[in-house]
């Protein structure tokens, strides 16, 4: 049987010292080996944060972004990387941001935030339904004259869907991304499946792009792919195999830094990530009329 129940408003502080969940995911301590009730919210770093713990998953979110940091189907290792230490202020690196309604920078307004406004704002949690298979949420932010709706469901599977609705009465340009931080032993032992043959353009060399073979990563990586659908992550560190489908964008985007440094990330963090996103960007950016919507969906499963 389905409920809906309504959820603290005053977050709580939780001790950093609190045991439970998967050893070594910089958010396992949230979760109190006792177990709470299936929808909490909690403050951490700074955060307000909403704690999801179900027999077949647990997971957490960000209300700053409706961003899903973790997520860990029972039995299995977390799915999601983030990262040990947030920045005070700003977005937070790790798990599922979600960028829009530009991807990147902004085309033509350089003071204006990478990726857009959606991960630095706060949103509203509409709805939160428990039930057999796992759990229901819906996210949304309202912005001048946009509506985005972010729809997860969670069990022994992941799916998000972002819903964007342009109420102005002129056309306008959209990009978005599902920015995806997968979580794998070792990023040098890992290979990306389904994108063989996939033109796209590398971010790195600035230049066209054609995928032969599987995707390793070697050096770093951040192309963008003119194809979505189902992918293999195989992960031989962990002897795991995570199917992920992009199908609802236009474009798939690997991205990791290599040697690169990241801010408050170090080397050996940064080796455990590696981020395979759904997009629509670039010259495959929406076009949306009045009254029109744009949708992007990522769902990923064990193999």
């Amino acid at each position: 049987m389905s409920s809906h129940r309504p959820l603290p408003g005053t977050p709580q502080g939780v001790s950093a010292t609190q045991p439970g969940g998967a050893a070594g995911h910089p958010l396992a301590e949230l979760f109190p080996s006792a177990g709470g009730p299936a929808l909490r919210w909690v403050t951490h770093q700074g955060r307000e944060l909403l704690l999801v713990e179900h027999p077949r998953c647990r997971a957490v979110f960000s209300r700053q972004g409706a961003q899903l940091l973790h997520f860990q189907p029972s039995g299995d290792r977390p799915w999601l990387w983030c990262a040990s230490r947030w920045q005070p202020h700003g977005p937070i690196r790790g798990g599922v941001p979600i960028c829009w309604p530009w991807f990147g920078r902004h085309p033509t307004e350089s003071g204006w935030p990478s990726h857009g406004w959606a991960r630095l704002s706060d949103w509203q949690l509409v709805s939160g339904e428990v039930h057999g298979q796992g759990v229901s949420l819906r996210w949304r932010l309202e912005l001048c004259d946009w509506q985005v709706t972010l729809e997860a469901e969670l069990g022994e599977r992941m799916a998000l869907r972002l819903v964007t609705r342009h109420a102005d009465s002129e056309p306008c340009r959209l990009s978005h991304a599902l920015h995806a931080y997968w979580r794998v032993g070792d990023v040098a032992r890992v290979a990306l499946l389904g994108l063989e043959g996939a033109p796209g353009y590398d971010l790195l060399s600035r230049g066209d792009c054609l995928q032969q073979g599987g995707l390793r990563i070697e050096g770093g990586c951040h192309r963008i792919f003119r194809r979505a659908g189902e992918l293999q992550l195989l992960d031989l560190e962990w002897q795991r195999r995570l199917l992920l489908d992009t199908a609802g964008g236009a474009n798939t985007v690997v991205w990791h830094p290599g040697s690169r440094p990241l801010t408050d990330v170090g080397w050996n963090e940064a080796l455990g990530f590696l981020c395979v996103e759904a997009a629509s960007c670039g010259p495959d950016s929406l076009s949306l009329q009045a009254g029109e919507q744009g949708v992007l969906r990522l769902h990923a499963r064990r193999g």
